[in-house]
């Protein structure tokens, strides 16, 4: 018995739908409460698969772990005296690799299997293991793919990093935070959820400078204490439901969001013929007419974020004319466009290059979600579609999206989780 999505088109999504807090804010937050001697409080956390997995991994560690209601979790890590990260945990999540730097702040030493998560081409850690070495790590790789990191004592450093990363500027502002001296992060990602992290890091006693800039600049303490922090809108899923409704032809307010953090969003939205209200703390969005074609490319922020393309090319596949759509992060995340050709979609690939020839419409058709933000584009052009559509691998959609169901059907959608097997289905 397998679980899946099962979406009838063709209804328009209208209302307003309340955004999450950020995954990648609370997987490099929720590591990061290691380098605590107190007890952290986290408001906002959104009910995720990958948060689930990062407390799992803070609990098999000794962290006492308890949640005060169903976005507020308690996680005191005084008790951890582990040092390594199981296997099977690990392979869950690609943002397992952030126990390395916080491990590594900790205790000078972590030992933590090659992560999982979703597999859209090669995402080697070098930039990272670049870093830990700057600061008087030892790196060593073991058996069954383990990456051991070793540092009698950090020292902060200079650290330039070859290419803008995101999971390389995190890991070593958790290494660097309590490192003897200043260390200096160059060419360092400027997202949104390294300035979280940082603004966490600082609520604890951190000393952290320049997040949000190329330039970061931590003088190391030797303690942290515990903190009370809220973590950031999720960007991505407020992207999600943006391009949603945009592509049923609705009417949405997208609530509790940071407008500043989706402009890149926004204006390709707008472009393409979308009618853009933002507010302090809110963004309506809403078309009519039809739909215009127009080119992107995916650039670290504050360019169009990669975690937003393949909702963004759904939505384009459906726009009159042709688009071009340029992958500038990732080898091969252009995966899920065999899914949505079986919806009808003109699409081909060239290397990091889509070229999209606008159709009328998408047919229903069973469909699987092959990564995360993948899955959201195949509900985007599932609820634009004629007809049923059948969605497997739902798995992957969980690892980023809270109450997806609950909050698709408040906005008008028909959407339901069933449960296949043996030529039997079952409404769950």
């Amino acid at each position: 018995m397998s679980k899946k999505y099962l979406i009838r088109g063709g209804h328009r999504l209208t209302g307003s739908v309340d955004i999450s807090g950020a995954k990648n804010a609370v997987v490099a937050i929720l590591p990061a409460c290691l380098l605590s001697g107190g007890v952290c409080r986290l408001e906002n956390i959104p009910g995720i698969a990958d948060v689930g997995t990062a407390l799992e991994i803070l609990s098999s560690l000794g962290a006492t772990v308890r949640w005060l209601d169903k976005n507020t979790v308690e996680i005191d890590p005084r008790p951890v005296s582990l040092h390594t990260v199981p296997h099977d945990l690990a392979r869950k999540m690609r943002a397992s690799y952030y126990f390395i730097g916080a491990l590594l702040g900790r205790f000078g030493m972590a030992r933590v299997p090659m992560p999982g998560g979703c597999d859209f081409g090669v995402r080697p850690i070098d930039q990272h293991l670049k870093g830990f070495s700057a600061l008087g790590a030892t790196v060593s790789p073991v058996e069954n793919a383990i990456i051991e990191v070793l540092a009698p004592r950090l020292v902060g450093n200079a650290i330039y990093l070859d290419m803008v990363s995101v999971g390389a500027t995190v890991n070593c502002m958790l290494a660097a935070v309590r490192a003897r001296g200043v260390t200096i992060i160059e060419n360092a990602a400027k997202e949104p959820h390294i300035v979280d992290l940082a603004n966490f890091l600082n609520s604890m006693g951190a000393d952290i400078r320049g997040a949000g800039t190329d330039v970061i600049k931590i003088r190391g303490v030797d303690l942290l204490s515990g903190t009370t922090y809220s973590i950031i809108p999720d960007q991505i899923e407020a992207g999600t439901y943006m391009a949603a409704a945009v592509a049923t032809g609705g009417d949405v307010l997208v609530r509790g969001v940071i407008p500043k953090h989706l402009e890149s969003i926004t204006a390709k939205l707008s472009e393409m013929g979308a009618d853009i209200e933002e507010y302090d703390d809110a963004i309506r969005v809403c078309r009519t007419g039809p739909l215009t074609h127009c080119n992107v490319k995916t650039m670290p922020h504050p360019g169009f974020p990669t975690d937003m393309q393949p909702q963004i090319s759904a939505l384009l596949g459906l726009a009159e004319g042709t688009s071009i759509v340029t992958e500038g992060i990732w080898d091969n995340r252009f995966r899920y466009v065999d899914e949505l050709r079986r919806m009808g979609a003109d699409i081909q690939v060239d290397g990091k290059v889509a070229v999209i020839q606008g159709v009328s419409h998408y047919k229903g058709a069973p469909v699987k979600a092959v990564d995360l933000r993948a899955g959201a584009a195949i509900i985007i052009a599932a609820l634009a579609a004629v007809g049923e559509t059948q969605v497997e691998d739902i798995h992957h959609i969980e690892r980023g999206y809270e109450r997806l169901i609950e909050k698709m059907r408040s906005l008008g959608a028909d959407i339901s989780l069933i449960q296949v097997g043996d030529g039997i289905r079952q409404a769950l």
